[in-house]
């Protein structure tokens, strides 16, 4: 982008539409605006410079992805319903449940996201709803899909969420009975105290949780049995999914990872980012007083403060910047005495500087070592990714710096590979769920070595997960 001029391609390619689709009138809202200072004073906190190039439009990017990512406030289930229902006999003769008396509709693997209300990152969402027509009608199918895809973008908690989906249904189309099903998936929160020590942590924080009306309100109830068979036979395993209460652990990683409860008592670090976070949610349609929000400030800015622009200590034990001495005590090594040593699956977390939305994965380090001498410890290669991943960056720039870091201290012959799931892929108006992203860099002799590329790529799971 930045080789582009100004003008409308640049316009139409930052907003991912045609210029004449663009609602010209969104950037004057006082709301977008308000989330821009909002989110210049966040950047200025993290000590990063607002019109360097990569940020000079991230404001307004963060601004279009939150008013987009939030619009089920200003939308009504009841205008989503109405004029899609639709007249359905049920049997003519005999005892039984079919059509549109009693015959059980489910749409499955519904993919939706939402905003965590406690800390304000997206989550990912698999619904599963399906209910009990009755009065000989029935509602078209895509409203299913529609209904929750209003209260999923919102800020919300995943029974929450379940709950108004089933309640908006039963109530706007009168069944015998609703039942929703929701597979939620947060990412962790990582330590950044302890990451360097400890490279294991889980990408993926997990949820089910369930909510029934009419014939499924009773979690025991035979309506059950057969809308979580129909769920079952598809190799959706659902058998934990419960209704959760207060009582039940927080899910949001932002509360178990502090062990608190509430942020509530917490004096926030840096009042002006707090403020600003408080006034993005307010901006968004909601009370930042709300009890369940008011923790939500501090916990969004401690994630977001594990990125700051700041001098983090590269733990290189022992090695300093600079070529390592690959040889042998009697001499020169020969490219023939080197061979491909790889250390894969380095875990990594990321902020992407486009929108402030996280990535998240793994890199996989290949190098050329002589014969007779130890592999590079998988403690540094880690420490380098963590190094640059825990800033403001985009992937490409995170492969290049890491590849660059690593050939200054092996002597050149590097590749690395940056396996990643980004956030924006699948809170923003393209919603591309179960994508990722590769990306590679090849330095010295894997630069020009055809067959060396691929003994390296082949040695890289088949099987990509974080």
């Amino acid at each position: 982008m930045g080789a582009l001029d100004e003008g409308p391609l640049d316009l139409e390619l930052e907003n991912g539409v045609k210029l004449g689709s663009i609602d010209l009138g969104f950037e004057e809202e006082p709301e977008t605006i308000a989330i821009e200072d909002a989110v210049k004073v966040l950047l200025h906190g993290l000590g990063e410079d607002v019109n360097r190039e990569g940020l000079k439009k991230t404001p307004f990017r963060v601004a279009k992805a939150l008013r987009e990512g939030t619009k089920g406030y200003r939308q009504k289930v009841k205008e989503i319903v109405q004029g899609a229902l639709f007249p359905e006999a049920g049997l003519d003769n005999g005892v039984g449940h079919a059509g549109g008396a009693g015959g059980l509709v489910i749409v499955r693997d519904l993919d939706l996201f939402s905003y965590c209300e406690s800390c304000m990152l997206p989550f990912q969402v698999k619904c599963h709803v399906g209910y009990v027509p009755s009065g000989q009608r029935v509602v078209g199918l895509s409203k299913l899909s529609r209904v929750a895809d209003v209260f999923a973008k919102r800020l919300q908690e995943p029974q929450r969420l379940a709950d108004e989906v089933c309640s908006a249904l039963h109530h706007g189309i009168n069944p015998a009975g609703v039942a929703v099903i929701l597979q939620c998936f947060h990412i962790h929160f990582p330590n950044l105290e302890s990451v360097f020590l400890d490279s294991n942590n889980q990408s993926w924080v997990k949820v089910l949780v369930r909510s029934g009306s009419g014939v499924f309100e009773n979690d025991t109830a035979e309506a059950w049995i057969d809308f979580l068979n129909l769920l079952q036979f598809r190799g959706i395993n659902v058998e934990k999914a419960r209704r959760r209460d207060s009582s039940d652990q927080f899910w949001c990683p932002s509360q178990s990872f502090s062990g608190e409860k509430t942020s509530s008592n917490n004096e926030p670090a840096n009042p002006g980012m707090d403020a600003a976070v408080a006034s993005i949610l307010r901006s968004l349609g909601e009370d930042p007083l709300r009890k369940e929000l008011l923790g939500t400030p501090c916990r969004f800015l401690k994630w977001l403060m594990n990125f700051q622009n700041s001098k983090l200590e590269m733990k290189l034990n022992g090695f300093v910047f600079g070529r390592m001495d690959l040889l042998k005590p009697n001499g020169e090594v020969t490219r023939s005495e080197k061979q491909i040593h790889s250390e894969l699956n380095l875990s990594f977390w990321s902020q992407c500087e486009h929108h402030l939305l996280p990535f998240h994965g793994v890199v996989h380090v290949g190098y050329f070592c002589s014969e007779g001498f130890n592999p590079i410890g998988k403690s540094l290669l880690q420490s380098i990714v963590h190094f640059y991943g825990f800033k403001l960056q985009v992937q490409e720039r995170l492969t290049r710096q890491i590849a660059e870091t690593v050939s200054s201290l092996l002597g050149g012959d590097v590749m690395v590979v940056v396996e990643a799931n980004h956030t924006c892929m699948i809170s923003r108006g393209i919603e591309k769920f179960g994508s990722s992203t590769a990306t590679i860099a090849a330095l010295g002799r894997f630069s020009t070595d055809p067959a060396a590329r691929a003994m390296f790529l082949q040695s890289i799971p088949s099987t990509f997960t974080t």
